[in-house]
């Protein structure tokens, strides 16, 4: 993290356009008009699916059973497997040029994981970094809360001259993100305990989103100079355009 960072606190309220911007910003950073940002934002109700997901029996009816829950579906470019949350969660898109598609790769996902297990643990979590058996898009380098549920997944998109490093933290209301991932896992055919599937308010209920967005946003401060922006017109203009992309 030895960039200056452009710091921006609010996306699309449109989940397909909010997807569209992360990769517009990647443009930016590849192409030098910016240095390196980092958008920390509450999202509105969404399934993110991955790209595997689609070839999976049941991926229609899984689609069906977002809209059904109020989360609106769309197909995200990084890897992994469904995500959903909700403006009980935040969104973190960190984003920052690259000399090469190979470098650092693997490191981004055990430093950004240690990262932010000590963030939630300054505020008081009882956060541990790895994988708990049967939650939903497993990944060594997930965050949980004691060992029980699933609050933090991450993915990343990675290019010759840039990368995006995108995590989802799940910190209120559960029961529907709990609700929506029973009947999406259950369309695709995925076999998951739905006890992993919640928020750390679950554990922790006096956990707010604000104290946490407020504590993440301190911790890279910390560590690099934030530059308060937003989201230039030819931007917006450009995610508008590219929204399509990940319409389900």
């Amino acid at each position: 993290m030895s960039v200056p960072l452009t710091l921006l606190d609010s996306a699309s309220d449109d989940p397909a356009t909010a997807l569209a911007e992360a990769l517009v910003l990647l443009d930016e950073v590849k192409a030098g008009r910016r240095a390196g940002v980092l958008r920390i934002y509450r999202p509105q109700p969404t399934a993110a699916f991955g790209g595997r997901d689609r070839f999976l029996p049941g991926f229609s009816q899984a689609v069906d059973a977002a809209r059904d829950h109020g989360f609106t579906p769309v197909l995200r470019s990084l890897g992994g497997r469904v995500a959903v949350y909700h403006p009980g969660s935040l969104v973190i898109d960190h984003l920052e040029p690259a000399d090469d598609l190979l470098s650092g790769t693997q490191q981004r996902f055990s430093s950004f994981g240690e990262f932010y297990t000590q963030v939630l643990r300054g505020i008081g979590v009882d956060a541990r970094l790895g994988e708990i058996p049967g939650e939903y898009c497993p990944g060594e380098h997930s965050v949980n809360v004691a060992g029980r549920i699933k609050a933090i997944g991450t993915a990343q998109r990675v290019t010759s001259r840039g990368w995006l490093f995108s995590s989802s933290i799940i910190i209120t209301d559960p029961d529907p993100i709990r609700a929506v991932l029973i009947d999406i896992e259950s369309a695709l055919g995925v076999t998951w305990d739905p006890a992993t599937g919640g928020a750390i308010s679950e554990i922790h209920p006096e956990i707010t989103v604000d104290q946490a967005t407020e504590a993440f946003t301190n911790a890279f401060a910390e560590r690099c100079r934030l530059i308060p922006g937003k989201l230039t017109a030819d931007e917006a203009r450009a995610a508008s355009q590219q929204r399509d992309r990940h319409v389900l």
